[in-house]
């Protein structure tokens, strides 16, 4: 997204005091301006690419400033264009407005009124480009899903494709709502165990009492109403790939266990005479800085050294402020295209947000705000908010709350409608009339 620091106005008038005196007034007030003679001078170096915004005199020899508006137009009728009139000019100058100037300054104006006018259509001029930018990024969808060009996702990119074929565990460091499992994902799917499982585990989810037959299995009759022998996650990935997301909230009681199995490639279920052979790749991920907990007595440190083979860092949003409008046009052709919506239009409010917001929800709470913006339940954000009835806006809501607990269970219904504390038939319910099916969500990562 450009900024105000980074457009520039264009100033034209052939008095050379006139000239001169609004240089120094956009000047004072920061804005970077550059100063014309004539409109053959500024015609000359202006493209259809041009960001900033044209102000000229009316009068003027040779081509005055309606022609060079006309002739502006004609290279894109989106360039803000302010007419400086004289008394007997403002019949022309309102005519001008009829046809698509942005504004006119009638002599003589205020300094301040002047500068007022320039930063709307500097502003008016950043929310087309934005706009453009927008239609042209879903138009062309990126070619991986680690969206962004900031030096940090290039060097990502590059290490996710040179550690993916290589058989070693890898520890992935990144705050919440990074994408960590996208890059563990990413490093299954290039890996040569793509055809086989990606195991995810949610180690801060394991229940105390069961985890160890979650994660191990057990044998038949070894645990209450456990008749028959069952396969943990652990040996469920064999010849795959198991991810063990937020291992840091891992119960310290299993820890030692899962240490064995990294280290002997074997696992061990409840109550079983003989160890499990495995053929394992290990993925972990952890959105706390696990030495530091492993010196606090928080996390076994003999276990983050066994896991920390070959680290990945995501860096938070924060840091790499230049991939937002990127990721942003991205999530909104998603929305778009998910929703049904109208074509979108980037708002002022929307603009400041994405520029302001620090994003302590990193890429996932933009992707949210993105699809809340599509779906016009900003407050003052969204495009057509009048248009749409408090009905339709509701049933848009859900429709987006019931996809994100569908993508979140990966479409298991059971763990969704416990996730949204309703009753499965009103859930059923609900999906029908958003026209969504639980089986388009099983298997998404």
């Amino acid at each position: 997204m450009i900024s105000e620091a980074d457009q520039i106005v264009f100033f034209v008038d052939d008095d050379v005091q006139l000239r001169d005196a609004n240089v120094q007034t956009l000047d004072l007030a920061g804005l970077p301006v550059r100063a014309f003679a004539d409109a053959a001078s500024l015609l000359a170096v202006i493209g259809p690419n041009f960001d900033g915004v044209v102000v000229s005199d009316i009068r003027m020899p040779g081509m005055d400033g309606l022609q060079l508006f006309a002739r502006l137009r004609a290279l894109d009728v989106d360039i803000p264009v302010i007419l400086i009139t004289g008394h007997a000019d403002v019949p022309m100058a309102v005519s001008a407005l009829r046809d698509g100037a942005f504004d006119f300054l009638p002599k003589p104006f205020a300094a301040d009124h002047f500068v007022a006018a320039v930063r709307r259509a500097l502003a008016h001029r950043r929310l087309i480009l934005d706009n453009r930018a927008l239609r042209a990024a879903a138009a062309s969808p990126p070619d991986s899903p680690l969206i962004g060009d900031s030096p940090a996702m290039v060097r990502l990119r590059e290490s996710v494709a040179q550690v993916a074929r290589a058989e070693v565990d890898v520890l992935i460091e990144g705050e919440t709502g990074t994408g960590k499992e996208l890059v563990a994902a990413m490093l299954h799917r290039a890996s040569p165990r793509a055809a086989r499982a990606f195991v995810a585990v949610n180690c801060a989810a394991l229940p105390d009492a069961h985890a160890e037959i979650e994660l191990f299995g057990h044998a038949a009759d070894a645990v209450p109403h456990g008749r028959f022998e069952r396969s943990g996650r652990i040996e469920a990935s064999s010849r795959g790939t198991l991810f063990l997301d937020d291992i840091d909230g891992m119960p310290l009681a299993v820890q030692p266990r899962l240490l064995r199995v990294l280290e002997e490639r074997e696992v061990l279920p409840v109550g079983a005479d003989r160890p499990v052979p495995l053929d394992l790749r290990v993925i972990a991920s952890a959105k706390r800085d696990l030495l530091a907990l492993a010196q606090q007595g928080a996390f076994r440190s003999d276990l983050y050294f066994r896991l920390n083979v070959v680290r990945l860092s995501i860096p938070p949003l924060r840091e790499r402020r230049s991939d937002i409008a990127q990721l942003f046009a991205a999530f909104v052709a998603e929305a778009v295209a998910q929703t049904g919506q109208g074509e979108f239009r980037m708002t002022d409010a929307i603009r400041r947000h994405l520029l302001d917001h620090e994003w302590p929800g990193n890429v996932r709470e933009l992707r949210n705000f993105a699809f809340s913006a599509v779906l016009n339940l900003l407050d003052g954000g969204g495009p057509s908010t009048a248009r749409q009835t408090l009905p339709d806006r509701v049933a848009a809501y859900e429709a987006m709350l019931l996809r994100e607990a569908l993508e979140a269970t990966r479409g298991n219904v059971a763990r969704a409608v416990d996730l949204l504390g309703i009753p499965r038939k009103t859930f059923y319910d609900k999906m029908a009339r958003a026209g969504l099916t639980a089986g388009v969500f099983r298997g998404r990562r």
